[in-house]
């Protein structure tokens, strides 16, 4: 199993950025997926989630209404599109994946869920 993570790199306040995690090695279409941040001294934070057929989605307050997780299961691929950048995003992006047996689950269950996979992040900086 593999989760490759790319797009992330220096950008200007207000700006955007598009994430990609490009996954293998099991089939996207069985899996909840997941970006969770982290900056340097902070807790890792949750950001968004989709569940596996995209009909759900969860959002941390802190990026509602400014980011946007979508998922390409043809071509395993998920998603981070992220607008109005601020420098409090500045962190390691990760993607990570749930293997599920569910289409879908509600936004809450979404985020609380341990994630069994995980990539090696890419790191978004916002000046």
């Amino acid at each position: 199993v593999q989760l490759v993570e790319s797009g992330g790199g220096l950008v200007q306040a207000g700006g955007s950025l598009r994430l990609s995690c490009a996954t293998s090695g099991f089939k996207q279409n069985t899996a909840f997926m997941r970006w969770v941040r982290q900056a340097p001294g902070k807790e890792r934070e949750g950001v968004a989630a989709i569940a596996t057929n995209g009909g759900s989605t969860y959002y941390s307050d802190s990026v509602k209404g400014r980011f946007t997780i979508s998922r390409d299961n043809a071509n395993n691929t998920v998603y981070l599109q992220m607008n109005t950048l601020k420098p409090e995003d500045t962190a390691s992006y990760y993607c990570a994946a749930r293997w599920t047996a569910y289409l879908s689950a509600s936004p809450g269950t979404l985020d609380r869920l341990e994630y069994n996979f995980w990539g090696q992040g890419t790191q978004v900086t916002v000046s």
